[in-house]
């Protein structure tokens, strides 16, 4: 996510070197226009953008430091837009959000990801109204979706979507629902039609919030779209999709700044609970490869069971750690989304980010290979590898489609896992971690 406009400015920032130095202030300004073009960001905004940053920049005396400060405010100054507070509830629920956006955008599967984050988040029981009846198949679409991620379904397609949605509505109040989405018909593009039965989708729902689901692989595109449904529908909130795909991340900058509607969540990976709180200040640290360790934080708080995670330090203190524990640990991490997005969020980690691209923790051949050798196992196998003699392998590797010698390498490579949790575990093992930290950081890690 962001790695084109990350690039931008990190490329930028490599060429301030020296303290007052004109010259490379207006190399710098000029790397940087050069690649948020090439991002797809506005022309008009990247004209404002770096006559911003120059202003502030020789304000303050040319230097990387300053250079810097004049760049992250000049970029929480476009993002900021009054409204920039993810999802907001209504005083009396049912919290009602029209979704809207074009076909093909990804705005059922948005609407999916985000009765996810409300339920796992925020704890909120959820139903989703099925309100697209244009699209074939849109509401087996989302009745696979909803059974999916276990939230409740409102569907009827014999009626029309003003039906269907005053019906959603009267069972969602009749049932103490906190939030309802309403999953409304998109067109291939904007045209009387659409707008005239959004018109009465809304007019039949009153929400309390609308969305739009922009999609950031169609650029400026998404731009002026969403500038269309603002002027007719009304939007309260913008969900950028695809951000994870071959998005130029321009379309950001553009939606703020053009627009000026509130960013409210970007889609960051393809699964469920692969969606984000858009917040400016850490999406602008993010935007310059800073990372965002506050981000990480919370995610990890809310899927990590924090009485679980201590009998796990437990376990690895005592060098006890078994297949079980790691079994358990994989479920945990899948539920943090994916592991390019992680990485992300940490500083100096944006390189990485970049490799693990295409890699995906569920179904990765690795991953996969491990859950199929631990499935071969027996309880008292998983719960003490030691037990695992040269016969019990040979079951176990007939039982998992692995050979003999790959079951070994696995478990080999576990032990020594287990080995160096342990050793990192104590105070010491701390302060050697913090050592080998320091020696990435100061550019003993290959980039």
């Amino acid at each position: 996510m962001f790695d084109s406009l990350t690039d931008s400015f990190t490329s930028a920032i490599k060429k301030i070197r020296f303290h007052d130095d004109e010259k490379a202030l207006k190399k710098a300004l000029g790397e940087l226009k050069k690649s948020l073009l090439k991002a797809d960001v506005h022309h008009g905004v990247v004209r404002n953008l770096i006559a911003e940053v120059e202003h502030k920049t020789k304000s303050a005396g040319i230097g990387k430091d300053q250079f810097l400060d004049a760049m992250r405010e000049t970029l929480y100054a476009i993002l900021k837009v009054e409204g920039n507070q993810g999802f907001v509830f209504a005083a009396n629920p049912p919290t009602v959000i029209l979704m809207t956006g074009l076909q093909g955008s990804g705005k059922t599967t948005t609407t999916g990801k985000l009765a996810v984050f409300l339920k796992e988040q925020k704890k909120k029981k959820v139903l989703i109204i099925a309100a697209d009846l244009q699209r074939l198949a849109a509401v087996e679409q989302l009745r696979q979706i909803t059974e999916k991620i276990e939230v409740d379904l409102h569907a009827d397609e014999a009626a029309t979507p003003v039906e269907v949605v005053k019906a959603g509505l009267e069972k969602a109040k009749a049932n103490l629902y906190d939030v309802v989405l309403i999953d409304t018909a998109g067109r291939l593009a904007i045209d009387e039609a659409l707008m005239d039965e959004l018109k009465a989708v809304r007019d039949a729902a009153n929400p309390s919030e609308i969305f739009y689901v922009a999609d950031s692989m169609t650029g400026q595109d998404a731009v002026r779209t969403a500038s269309s449904f603002k002027e007719q529908i009304g939007i309260d909130g913008v969900i950028l999709s695809k951000y994870d795909g071959d998005a130029k991340g321009g379309v950001a900058l553009g939606l703020a700044s053009q627009v000026n509607v509130p960013l409210r969540f970007i889609g960051s990976g393809e699964k469920m609970e692969d969606l984000e709180i858009f917040l400016p200040d850490r999406i602008v640290n993010r935007l310059m490869g800073f990372g965002d360790i506050e981000g990480l934080a919370e995610r990890t708080a809310n899927v990590i069971d924090e009485k679980k995670a201590k009998e796990i330090s437990r376990k690895i203190k005592k060098g006890k750690f078994n297949f079980n524990d790691f079994l358990e640990q994989m479920e945990q991490m899948k539920k943090m989304g994916s592991m390019k997005s992680i990485m992300g969020m940490i500083p100096g980690m944006g390189d990485m980010s970049k490799a693990l691209k295409d890699f995906d923790m569920e179904n990765s051949k690795e991953i996969v290979q491990i859950k199929s050798m631990v499935s071969s196992m027996t309880k008292k196998e998983r719960e003490d590898p030691d037990l695992l003699n040269n016969s019990r392998k040979m079951r176990i590797a007939a039982g998992c489609g692995m050979t003999q010698v790959e079951v070994n390498r696995v478990l080999k490579q576990f032990k020594n896992a287990a080995k160096m949790a342990k050793k990192f575990s104590g105070k010491k093992g701390m302060k050697d971690l913090q050592a080998m930290m320091g020696q990435m950081k100061g550019g003993g890690f290959p980039r």
